[in-house]
């Protein structure tokens, strides 16, 4: 029931998991995630996972590793233990190459650089993650894409995996993500922001946001397989991170 799409309230509308498979075998399976989906069931099995719709499809699958639910891109889940036990040990080897994209408030001094700046949980505030001297080391390498006057669009490359890495690590520099609710300000990004001469709509009540979700995406992994075999898999950006960048492009 699960195997095409869900129209749960909270997730992305609508996800077609046919149109959403990027590469396939008989060893693994390569998703490019919408935003708004979660990667795995949560605690309170709330609402449909990426992995309730694959083990429909399936039969059976196995959790590779994961994406935060408002972080859209490619995902990989294995078909069978032999390939979850090389694709989890290639990632915790650092054998994957993991590159993000994502949209920043602001523009950094330096066009390229590393971050190279150790991650821990919140004392206090159980799920925020911050810069901590004891913290797990934590190194994150971008690049700066595309500049404009209040935003940017910024390509990461992972050299470890700690949870919310990217957040913490563009927050830590001054660039959080924009639409980041818990390292930013939270604010959706509106088009009247943009325009100087931004007019609502006649039937529109009020303005709609262009994005309004963490603006973070999985763009590229690059691994080799149990047999050898090297791939370089790629996921687009998503409309709604294509259509602010054309707007920004317009407006600045």
């Amino acid at each position: 029931m699960f195997a095409e799409s869900t129209n749960n309230k909270k997730g992305p509308l609508p996800f077609k998991l046919s149109e959403a498979i990027i590469f396939e075998d008989d060893n693994f399976v390569a998703i490019n995630k919408a935003a708004g989906l979660l990667s795995i069931p949560d605690r309170m099995q709330s609402e449909v996972s990426l992995k309730d719709m694959l083990l429909a499809k399936y039969g059976t699958i196995f959790t590779v590793h994961r994406l935060d639910k408002d972080t859209s891109g490619i995902i990989l889940f294995a078909k069978n233990e032999t390939t979850h036990k090389f694709l989890s040990q290639a990632f915790e080897d650092r054998r994957v190459e993991k590159y993000y994209q994502g949209i920043v408030h602001g523009l950094p001094a330096e066009k390229k650089g590393t971050i190279d700046a150790p991650i821990s949980e919140h004392l206090l505030q159980k799920g925020l993650m911050v810069i901590h001297r004891n913290g797990k080391p934590s190194v994150t390498d971008y690049e700066v894409i595309e500049a404009y006057k209040s935003y940017s669009l910024l390509q990461f490359q992972l050299h470890t995996g700690r949870t919310h890495q990217i957040r913490v690590h563009c927050k830590n520099m001054g660039h959080p993500l924009a639409c980041d609710e818990l390292y930013g300000d939270g604010k959706p990004v509106l088009l009247s922001s943009l325009k100087k001469k931004y007019k609502l709509g006649k039937h529109d009540e009020e303005e709609r946001p262009m994005l309004n979700r963490l603006a973070l995406h999985s763009y590229c992994l690059k691994f080799t397989d149990a047999e050898g075999n090297d791939f370089n898999l790629t996921a687009d950006l998503p409309k709604d991170m294509r259509a602010l960048l054309q707007q920004l492009k317009k407006n600045s």
